[in-house]
């Protein structure tokens, strides 16, 4: 009585041959390799774009420093290539994050770093500043 409980009904659920499960086992790992191929190659596709976008020119905000009421001092550390001409935005904000002051600041040195401290004039007093973003311009 206890083996019958075991096993399942005979017909009930069809029959499989071992053969059957093998050419299961092999399609689920074809499939399964073909997948995690795919899911590999979109990776590196999307880690070499994202390398080479951000590539061209990258700065950074290093201090500020508010010299009036209309004039804010900023330390921008710039790294492009040698070869590439770029213009980063700065803007302040004053205390209630109204911006003061916006300005383009190009930088055209032949060089892969570039350490500048630039002047932005503003409209009233400002307690901070902000790296807007920086782009490659045209010329190279």
């Amino acid at each position: 009585m206890a083996d019958l409980r075991g096993r399942l009904p005979e017909g009930r659920y069809g029959r499989r041959s071992a053969g059957d499960d093998a050419r299961a086992d092999r399609t689920l790992k074809i499939v399964g390799g073909v997948l995690g191929a795919a899911f590999l190659a979109m990776i590196g596709w999307f880690g070499i774009s994202y390398i080479s976008a951000s590539s061209d020119i990258s700065a950074e905000l290093i201090k500020f420093k508010v010299v009036s009421d209309n004039e804010v001092q900023a330390h921008l550390e710039v790294r492009k290539g040698a070869e590439v001409r770029g213009v980063c935005a700065l803007r302040a904000l004053s205390a209630d994050k109204a911006e003061v002051g916006r300005k383009d600041f190009a930088f055209e040195q032949r060089e892969s770093r570039v350490d500048r401290v630039v002047t932005l004039r503003t409209t009233g007093r400002a307690t901070t500043a902000e790296l807007v973003g920086c782009e490659p311009t045209g010329g190279r």
